[in-house]
């Protein structure tokens, strides 16, 4: 893991060069003809290219009828999960539940003037797509992140796509988390057929309204390319960390959190510090550390990849350079981290003090750990209850109303040569002043 000091490089430049090498975004243009391929085929053939990309890349062939997980199959898998497991998901869920529910916009009162009454409306949307990666990691603290604060919205119908092993089944800790998560239909889809799939819709598969969910390049390239057939979270990257740390911080614990976001491989790990000494003390650390890890090899080159120690002036500079890199995940261990919050400005999630590790915000706290990356912390936000819900406006006028505001409404439409829109209301004003006919 590289040390850098601020004085003798450009840090935000360096900070670029790591983001760029890992931007789904830069991939070529043969990955991009690759998924715009997929996405024509299932939008024109439905089923029938599903199974047959189904085969090509996850090694499994399924026939439509086998797409969907059975009840039974996700009774069986209670049969291969612990009850300590079940236990921990279900205080997650009651975590994120409470949070989601504190956070959830509520109607607002309505405004009343003069005859003119404005209202606005929440509503959930009505189905939601969750899409939950495979690999090497089971991931079923994906399905609850994705999958509660649709529930706490009111999604009716929440469908989940994820990629099967080759023996054709989901691991049994992903199917227990979306049944305690209140998952309507799940799928044994993954890769850009089962985004296609959601967005367009197959005689097997439902088409929904939202897709939401992490993937892999080709994932978040097809939710890119789908968007406006339905809607989409964000265009996620890879997962990143910036620690803010004084000289009272304890080495031991930065180097962890430092190493378990780099065990995402890749996963960017950045520590900014005014204080030469700590930075030492962690690289010794890490290298101490990572012998002990289970993906050792994985998490060490992607240390050393994607890791660096910045080295600051100061703890101004220290927020500074956190500001400008509008990290995913922030944490701050200061003496006084409530002080440097204050200063904060750009952040996904933010973790203070020295027992606050970013592993509570990925498996249980309660906020959704679907967050910004790659900078758009600067104008985005993590995924929550609020991104489920519409907001309606609902306006109502009064005919007095209308007529108090009959000439301005003109002037500015016949600006700009609407004059049907004029005549939409000269005509409401115009025809109480006609006699009505008698019969």
């Amino acid at each position: 893991m590289k040390i850098l000091k601020t004085w003798e490089c450009n840090a935000s430049l360096e900070i670029e060069k790591i983001k760029q090498s890992l931007d789904p975004l830069n991939s070529s243009s043969n990955i991009r003809t690759t998924v715009l391929k997929i996405i024509r085929d299932v939008k024109k053939n439905g089923d029938k290219a599903i199974t047959t990309y189904g085969k090509r890349f996850d090694k499994v062939h399924l026939s439509p009828e086998n797409f969907k997980v059975k009840e039974r199959e996700i009774e069986d898998a209670y049969k291969y999960v612990s009850g300590k497991f079940i236990k921990s998901i279900r205080l997650a869920i009651k975590n994120i539940q409470t949070y989601q529910k504190h956070i959830r916009v509520q109607n607002v009162k309505q405004l009343k003037s003069n005859g003119v009454l404005l209202d606005t409306l929440y509503t959930p949307i009505d189905s939601a797509g969750i899409y939950v990666p495979g690999g090497a990691a089971s991931y079923p603290s994906t399905v609850l992140m994705n999958a509660i604060p649709a529930q706490v919205a009111g999604v009716e119908k929440i469908v989940m796509v994820s990629p099967p092993k080759e023996d054709g089944n989901i691991p049994p800790e992903r199917l227990v988390a979306a049944k305690e998560a209140g998952v309507s239909e799940i799928y044994k889809i993954g890769g850009v057929q089962a985004i296609a799939a959601l967005a367009f819709g197959t005689k097997t598969i439902p088409r929904v309204d939202k897709i939401v969910g992490p993937g892999n390049v080709f994932v978040t390239l097809a939710k890119k390319e789908i968007f406006g057939y339905a809607g989409i979270d964000m265009l996620a990257g890879p997962s990143e960390v910036l620690i803010i740390a004084d000289n009272q911080a304890n080495p031991s614990f930065i180097a962890s959190d430092l190493l378990s976001q780099a065990e995402h491989t890749p996963g960017i790990s950045i520590l900014v510090t005014f204080s030469k000494s700590l930075a030492k003390r962690v690289t010794s650390e890490i290298k101490n550390q990572i012998k002990t890890l289970n993906r050792s090899a994985g998490t060490s080159e992607c240390i050393n990849k994607y890791g660096v120690i910045f080295i600051a002036k100061n703890i101004n500079e220290c927020i500074s350079l956190s500001n400008a890199i509008a990290p995913e995940h922030l944490q701050i261990m200061t003496r006084n981290p409530k002080a440097v919050l204050s200063k904060i400005k750009h952040a996904g999630a933010v973790f203070l003090g020295t027992y606050t590790p970013v592993a509570l915000g990925d498996y249980i706290a309660g906020p959704s750990h679907v967050l910004p990356t790659g900078g758009t912390a600067r104008f985005s936000s993590g995924l929550s209850v609020n991104d489920f819900l519409k907001r309606t406006s609902v306006i109502t006028y009064s005919q007095s109303a209308l007529k108090s505001i009959q000439q301005e409404l003109t002037e500015i439409s016949e600006a700009e040569g609407l004059d049907a829109h004029t005549k939409s209301v000269k005509i409401r004003l115009n025809s109480n002043k006609k006699k009505p006919i008698r019969r």
